[in-house]
C-alpha cells in the first residue's frame, strides 16, 4: 500500500498555526456565529426571513470587522447587537403589540427612553448592568483575538450583502401586517430598513403634492367671532367601543345600541384608521384633522413624528376663537410622544396618568370626575374645550376588570371575551349618563356640545366579523381597509345648546373630518384651513385620503405645507 501523501508546506503552516492558536481562541471567534444561528432557528420561520437573517447578521460582522479587523470582536459586539434588537423587540410588542422596526431608529426622541424607563423601572439597571458585563469581556477579546482580517475583502462583504438584502426586500417586501407578528425580529427589522430609507428618500415622512395651485390664509389671532353663545366642547376618546352588532350572531342585553345614538336619534359612522389597536392614529385625526395614512410607513409612528412639527388642529382652531384646551390622558405623557404631539396641536393643559393620580387602568368615571373637577376650576365666562380619553375597554377582555362595579352582571352567553367586552360596555354607558348628569348638576346655565367617538374596533372583531378567515386573509383585508373592519361610531349630545345645522354633519365620515363636524355643530366660524377642508368633505361625500386615490389629501397637505401649519415633514 502506498503511504500517505505528505502535507504540502501550505497545509502544513495553516496547521501548525491553528495549533498554535490554541482550541478556546478559536472557540471564542466562533461561539458568536454558532449562537447567532440558534437564535435564527429560534426566532425566524420560514426560508424568506432566515436568508433576511443571515444577510443582516453578514452585514453586522463585517461592518465590524472593516472597523477592527477582529473577527471573534466583531462576533460578540453582532451578537450583543442582535439580542438587544430582539430583547427590545419583544419588549415593545408587549408594550404595543408591534415588533421593533428600523423607523423607531428613525424617530428616536427622548419621549421613547423617558416611557421606557418609567414603566420599566428596573430597565435602567439592567442596562448598567449589562454593560458593566460585556465592556470587560468585549476589551478581553480585543486583547486575545488572534486573527486579523483585511479591512477590503470585509468591506467587499458588506457591500455584497447590503446589495442582496436590498434587492430581496425590494422583490419581497415586508408586508405591513407581519409587524403585529412576535417574530422575525432581526429579519423584519433589516427589511423595514430597505422600505423606510426608499420611502423617506420618495416622499419624506408625509406624503404630498410637489406644488399646489392656490394658497391657504393664515388665520389672525382672535379674530373668529362666533354669531351666537359658543358651548363648552367635550370630545370624548370611547376605547375600542363599535356596535358589536355588526357581527352576526352575537347575543346582545336588552336596550344594547342607544349608546351610539346622537341627540337626534340618529346612528353616526366613523371610519377609523386603524382596527384592533393603535389609538393614537385616531388621537391624530381628531386633534390634527389630518390623515395617518398619508405617512405611508411611517403612519405607526405618527405622533411622535407630528409632534413638533403639525401645529395645525382642532385645539389650535378653538383657542383663536377664545376657548381654554385640554386633554385628559389615561397613560404615560411619553408614550408615542403624547405630550408633545397634544400641546403642537393647540392643547395648553396636558393632565396624564401621573398628573391626574391614576394607579393603573381605570374606569371611565374616574377621567369623569378629573373632567368634572377640571371644569369647575375654570372661569365659567371663559369656553372650554375638553379632550376625555378613556381606557377602561383596552384590551385584554380575557380578565374581568373591576368586577366589583358590576356585582350583578350576568352574560349573555358569547364567547367569555365577547361577554367582558360587552360588560365594560354597559360600565361606559353607566358611567357617561353619571357625568352628563352631573355636568347638568355643577353647570344648570352653561351651553354643552359632547361628542363621542369609538377610536378603534377591539382586536377580536376580525374573529367575530369573519370567523371562517385566517390570519393572511385578515391581514389582507386590514391592508385594504375594508370598511369593516374600521367602522366605529360617532354621536353629538348636547347640554343647553341646540347644534347648528350644517352639510358637514354627515351620516358616515372618515376620522379626519371630526374637528371639522364639531366646529360647525359649535357654530364656530371655521379658519381658511379647515374651510378648505370642508370643500373636500362635501367633494367627497365624507372621504378624505381615499378620495381620489389620495389626490386630495396629497394637494391639502401641500397646502398646509406652504402655510406654515406643518413643517419639516
Amino acid at each position: 500500500m502506498a503511504p500517505a501523501p505528505t502535507p504540502g508546506p501550505v497545509a502544513a503552516v495553516a496547521a501548525a498555526s491553528l495549533a498554535s492558536v490554541g482550541l478556546w481562541r478559536l472557540l471564542a471567534v466562533a461561539a458568536p456565529h454558532l449562537a447567532a444561528i440558534g437564535l435564527m432557528l429560534q426566532t425566524e420561520n420560514d426560508f424568506g426571513a432566515r436568508l433576511g437573517f443571515l444577510l443582516s447578521w453578514g452585514i453586522l460582522n463585517s461592518f465590524w470587522i472593516a472597523l477592527l479587523r477582529r473577527p471573534a470582536l466583531s462576533g460578540a459586539l453582532s451578537l450583543t447587537l442582535v439580542v438587544a434588537l430582539i430583547l427590545l423587540s419583544r419588549l415593545k410588542h408587549d408594550v404595543v403589540q408591534m415588533t421593533a422596526n428600523f423607523i423607531d431608529v428613525m424617530v428616536i426622541d427622548r419621549d421613547s427612553a423617558a416611557f421606557l424607563f418609567t414603566i420599566f423601572p428596573g430597565l435602567r439597571w439592567s442596562v448598567i448592568g449589562a454593560a458593566v458585563l460585556i465592556l470587560p469581556l468585549m476589551y478581553a477579546l480585543w486583547c486575545l483575538d488572534p486573527f486579523r482580517i483585511r479591512r477590503l475583502p470585509a468591506l467587499a462583504c458588506k457591500l455584497t450583502c447590503l446589495a442582496a438584502l436590498v434587492g430581496y426586500a425590494v422583490s419581497w417586501p415586508e408586508q405591513p401586517w407581519r409587524g403585529y407578528y412576535d417574530d422575525g425580529y432581526l429579519s423584519k427589522f433589516a427589511r423595514s430598513g430597505v422600505t423606510a430609507v426608499s420611502d423617506f428618500f420618495t416622499h419624506g415622512f408625509m406624503e404630498s403634492d410637489a406644488v399646489a395651485a392656490g394658497r391657504l390664509k393664515v388665520p389672525l389671532v382672535d379674530s373668529c367671532h362666533p354669531a351666537a353663545r359658543r358651548p363648552h366642547i367635550i370630545m370624548i376618546h370611547d376605547e375600542s367601543s363599535f356596535d358589536i352588532r355588526q357581527a352576526r350572531g352575537i347575543k346582545v342585553p336588552a336596550g344594547y345600541g342607544s349608546h351610539f345614538k346622537s341627540f337626534d336619534g340618529k346612528s353616526r359612522t366613523f371610519m377609523a384608521e386603524s382596527s384592533g389597536g393603535a389609538s393614537w392614529f385616531t388621537e391624530y385625526n381628531v386633534l390634527a384633522g389630518l390623515s395617518s395614512r398619508s405617512f405611508g410607513r411611517f403612519s405607526y409612528f405618527v405622533t411622535r413624528i407630528a409632534a413638533g412639527r403639525v401645529e395645525r388642529g382642532l385645539p389650535t382652531a378653538l383657542r383663536r376663537c377664545g376657548y381654554g384646551t385640554t386633554s385628559l390622558y389615561p397613560a404615560h405623557g411619553a408614550f408615542m410622544s403624547a405630550r408633545g404631539f397634544h400641546t403642537t396641536t393647540g392643547i395648553q393643559n396636558f393632565h396624564d396618568a401621573r398628573d391626574l393620580g391614576a394607579k393603573g387602568v381605570e374606569p371611565d368615571r374616574f377621567f369623569y370626575d378629573k373632567a368634572l373637577s377640571l371644569l369647575s376650576q375654570e372661569a365659567p365666562a371663559k369656553p372650554q374645550f375638553m379632550f376625555v380619553y378613556l381606557a377602561a375597554n383596552h384590551f385584554p377582555w380575557e380578565k374581568r376588570f373591576r368586577p366589583d362595579l358590576t356585582p350583578s352582571w350576568s352574560g349573555p352567553g358569547n364567547d367569555p371575551k365577547v361577554d367582558e367586552y360587552l360588560r365594560r360596555q354597559a360600565m361606559s354607558v353607566e358611567d357617561y349618563s353619571a357625568f352628563v348628569a352631573g355636568l347638568r348638576k355643577r353647570f344648570p346655565a352653561q351651553p354643552f356640545l359632547i361628542v363621542r367617538y369609538g377610536d378603534h374596533q377591539p382586536e377580536f372583531s376580525s374573529n367575530i366579523l369573519d370567523p371562517g378567515l385566517d390570519e393572511a386573509g385578515v391581514g389582507k383585508k386590514f391592508e385594504s381597509y375594508d370598511p369593516r373592519y374600521f367602522a366605529t361610531y360617532y354621536a353629538i349630545d348636547t347640554i343647553n345648546f341646540e347644534p347648528v345645522n350644517s352639510p358637514a354633519v354627515m351620516d358616515t365620515i372618515d376620522a379626519p373630518y371630526l374637528p371639522l363636524v364639531i366646529q360647525e355643530a359649535a357654530g364656530i366660524p371655521l379658519d381658511p384651513s379647515f374651510e378648505e377642508q370642508k370643500n373636500i368633505m362635501i367633494r367627497c361625500k365624507g372621504v378624505f385620503y381615499a378620495c381620489k386615490g389620495g389626490a386630495e389629501a396629497r394637494r391639502f397637505n401641500r397646502l398646509l405645507i406652504d402655510a406654515g401649519f406643518v413643517k419639516n415633514l
